[in-house]
């Protein structure tokens, strides 16, 4: 058995020579055995970023092997992957709820009145309840966005919902 001049891939010109090597059979062996046509490059080329990751533990005569081997592996996985979004795209998603048509009826009109209170706050108040509490936004942020104190932010935020509630009070608000 005549002995290697390397021991593993990770010279670079080791890997390009290993890639020149069996890049082609490699992608044929893809598209032959699986059909993959424009995936088959795909492929190949992730068995061999696998190759160069694992390139300390890979000797050059193992190589095609490995590449071979990983390769075969990645396709079968992504073909399994396959196979269970389409069981999931076959079921059905249900078409009904279990909301009574009056409260869908009351969910509409909340929705209308929240708007049309929305509507009525000053822009000031508006702006700074929608960074609040809509976009998540902490006190701190909305001040340095709008170059005003804190304190201004919390008090209109907090006028804002105090109108939101009058306006609302047939709605329970926390």
């Amino acid at each position: 058995m005549p002995k290697e001049l390397h021991k593993n891939v990770c010279q670079e010109s080791v890997f390009a020579k290993l890639y020149e090597q069996y890049a082609t059979s490699l992608h044929d062996f893809l598209y032959y055995k699986y059909g993959l046509g424009t995936q088959a490059n795909d492929m190949m080329q992730e068995a061999f970023v696998s190759l160069w990751e694992a390139c300390k533990k890979v000797a050059p005569s193992k190589a095609r092997s490995f590449l071979f081997t990983v390769a075969n592996n990645k396709v079968l996985n992504e073909l399994k992957h396959q196979k269970v979004v389409l069981k999931y795209q076959k079921i059905a998603p249900k078409n009904y709820t279990n909301e009574t048509p009056e409260f869908l009826l009351r969910q509409e009109e909340f929705l209308q009145q929240y708007q049309t209170a929305l509507g009525n706050l000053t822009e000031e108040q508006r702006v700074a309840f929608t960074l609040s509490k809509i976009e998540g936004k902490k006190h701190r942020e909305i001040a340095e966005l709008l170059d005003v104190t804190q304190k201004v932010v919390e008090y209109r935020i907090y006028s804002a919902f105090d109108a939101l509630k009058s306006e609302l009070k047939n709605f329970k608000l926390k």
